[in-house]
């Protein structure tokens, strides 16, 4: 995939409301040649990049096909083969829909434990280890006895002594300047050589090295495929334990397995009780929208052009219905038919749908049908025969008579919204005055006077403000619920009694709970001040951090006063530990 073309955002960690782990970790890509774009998050970091890579491949796979396309357009021959291949397509895209029941039921949906299991080998070859090239010898030393050097006298050589002397002379010459070539090549043979054996031996330190690193980063794939491996293993310990956790946990497993049309949200909430056994399951069901239209394409070679041929609204709401009720009987299935430790008696099924309203031409969420199965009667119906909307209605099912015109229902039995965190409030502003340091406050009476302070904030606006359980955990200390359609939305509140400088992991803290808790803002309240590291993370972030200065200040536009010595509070605190 052409790297101009993807972006991949900040992987972002959501952590839990306490602070003292992360659920999720998100990260959102972009591919700016197919105008899209995806939020995938996931437990673990692993997992999370696995999803990627997925993500990027059918990316790179729709990227490719859209060029290809592109590049037989215009052509009589290439669009002939264009509607007869988008033809298919569609044929498929409505086969799909009519086996989305059938299809489920070829296989297993229980998970495989071993198959999630991570047992790819190390993808990177080790650095292969530098060869010494062979030392060249240098050639033999003149011999100044060999024939070459030796001359031959004749009579005359004899006779006359001058005619010796200089066949003697030229003797010595042709073998001295032998040597002197034979002594030049010796020496360019032993450089070669020197620098031969040097560039082995820094090939040879630098292999070393390689092999070193090559080693830390194989040594650290298989630490983190053996951590996620035992990820695995703990989680079917705890699932067959019947922990609560690991069963939700489990079975989003199947649900997330399920094959559905990419169009479709697949987003679902779950709630178990291990009491009565019973799954609650809020299911986001596609919207009309996101059945195809397009049945069949034809090339008209007089007008060179592709034309789509469309089924009708009436057969697309059709087909929808259809959809609907095989989805739900389909999850219903995959659910009980993986639940091998017989967790689950129950499930209580609402299929959502998000569509714009054509009477207001709003966005709105409804819910179309509701359904509450039991595993014995269930799991005694043959699906593969039966027709889903008449199946549906004997399961007691409710829903409109037509699904497609989004009438909402009243679900059977909805997840619990309500959050157990909330504690009854009490006031605590009214018996403050000038002489009341607030660092050196009860930390439980300060959240409370935190809340009372940011109740009477809201109240114009008819907002709420409700303080959490004590915990000391640094999680959420009060919620905010302001109803200003503009600024308004779920506030997350945290009340930092401190006598020293806030530090950047408390607005880190903060900020992963107001992700984690779906809202809108999050402030931050101490005694005290921030460091610049804190100031720097929250800038551009929906994120208010309130100073002691602040504070003080918003005591007193209430009509409140009050004071905070951080000295005096450092020795009240630090008397009150002794005693």
């Amino acid at each position: 995939m052409a790297q101009e073309l993807v972006h991949i955002g900040q992987v972002e960690e959501i952590e839990s409301a306490r602070g003292d782990r992360i659920l999720r970790y998100s990260v959102e890509i972009f591919h700016k040649g197919l105008h899209e774009h995806k939020i995938i998050s996931a437990p673990e970091e692993d997992i999370l990049e696995n999803k990627v890579k997925i993500q990027l491949k059918k990316w790179d796979d729709k990227w490719n096909a859209a060029r290809q396309k592109a590049i037989q357009k215009g052509k009589m021959q290439a669009n002939q083969a264009e509607a007869a291949s988008r033809t298919k397509e569609a044929e498929a895209a409505f086969k799909q829909l009519e086996n989305i029941l059938h299809d489920t039921l070829k296989v297993n949906d229980a998970i495989d434990w071993n198959a999630i299991k991570r047992i790819d080998k190390f993808p990177d070859l080790p650095p292969q280890k530098p060869v010494k090239a062979p030392s060249k010898e240098p050639p033999p030393r003149p011999d100044e006895s060999s024939p070459a050097f030796t001359p031959t006298f004749n009579f005359w050589d004899k006779v006359f002594k001058s005619k010796m002397q200089q066949k003697l002379e030229e003797s010595t010459r042709k073998y001295r300047a032998a040597i002197a070539e034979w002594e030049k090549e010796k020496a360019v043979i032993e450089n070669y050589n020197r620098h031969a054996e040097d560039e082995f031996k820094l090939a040879t330190v630098n292999w070393e090295r390689e092999l070193k690193a090559w080693g830390i980063k194989r040594e650290r794939f298989v630490k983190k495929q053996e951590r996620f491996n035992q990820k695995i293993e703990a989680l079917k310990a705890a699932y067959i334990k019947n922990d609560e956790r690991a069963i939700i946990e489990y079975c989003e497993m199947v649900l997330n397995n399920s094959k559905y049309p990419e169009s479709f949200p697949q987003s679902f909430e779950l709630e178990y009780n291990p009491e009565n056994k019973m799954l609650i399951i809020e299911y986001e069901l596609p919207n009309l929208n996101k059945i195809p239209r397009v049945k069949e394409v034809k090339f008209f070679s007089s007008k060179n052009e592709l034309k789509e041929i469309e089924i009708s609204e009436s057969q697309a709401a059709k087909i929808y219905d259809d959809v609907i009720y095989k989805i739900t009987l389909r999850t219903l299935h995959e659910i009980f038919e993986a639940d091998k430790i017989n967790a689950i008696d129950v499930i209580s099924f609402n299929g959502w749908v998000v569509a714009v309203n054509p009477a207001t031409g709003k966005k709105e969420t409804n819910c179309i049908l509701s359904i509450q199965a039991n595993r014995e009667e269930f799991m005694q119906i043959n699906l593969s025969k039966v027709d889903p909307k008449v199946c549906f209605k004997n399961l007691k099912g409710i829903a409109s008579s037509r699904l497609s015109t989004l009438t909402p229902i009243p679900p059977i039995l909805r997840i619990s919204k309500e959050d157990r965190r909330f504690v009854e409030a009490y006031a605590v502003v009214g018996g403050i005055d000038q002489e009341t340091n607030l660092a050196a406050m009860n930390w439980e009476d300060f959240e409370h006077l935190i809340r009372e302070l940011f109740e009477k904030e809201f109240s114009a606006n008819g907002g709420e403000v409700k303080v959490t359980r004590a915990s000391r955990d640094g999680g959420v200390d009060a919620i905010a619920f302001d109803p200003d359609p503009l600024r308004g939305g779920k506030i997350v509140i945290q009340a930092k009694r401190y006598t020293n400088t806030v530090g950047v992991s408390a607005v880190r803290d903060l900020y992963g709970t107001v992700v984690n808790e779906g809202a809108t803002k999050g402030i931050l309240v101490t005694t005290a001040d921030y460091g610049p590291d804190a100031y720097e993370f929250a800038r551009g972030k929906p994120l208010t951090l309130l100073t002691g200065s602040n504070l003080l200040s918003l005591l007193m536009k209430h009509g409140h006063h009050a004071k905070i010595d951080l000295k005096e509070a450092k020795r009240l605190l630090a008397e009150q530990e002794i005693n």
